[in-house]
């Protein structure tokens, strides 16, 4: 299978900011984690991830996310690449 990449972006609620999610993700799924961009204050954490690795991979890391309570969204493809 091909590898593809995709951007996401990650809203952590206040009870997952200080769990590192980015890092588990990248040890439980075999997928190539790449942080963007970030913001994160006491009450919200807003990450842009771009992931690779096979679409199976991938998909099965954002339903992970997603049950964890974060928010996934694609990046537009309009987004400025920086």
């Amino acid at each position: 299978m091909a590898e593809e990449n995709t951007r996401l972006w990650l809203m952590f609620p206040a009870r997952l900011i200080t769990r590192p999610i980015v890092w588990e993700l990248a040890m439980k799924f075999p997928v190539v984690t790449n942080v963007r961009q970030a913001s994160v204050n006491e009450e919200v954490g807003l990450v842009s991830l771009s992931l690779t690795g096979e679409r199976d991979a991938i998909k099965a890391s954002i339903a992970w996310l997603e049950e964890l309570g974060v928010k996934v969204e694609p990046v537009e493809i309009n987004t400025i690449e920086g």
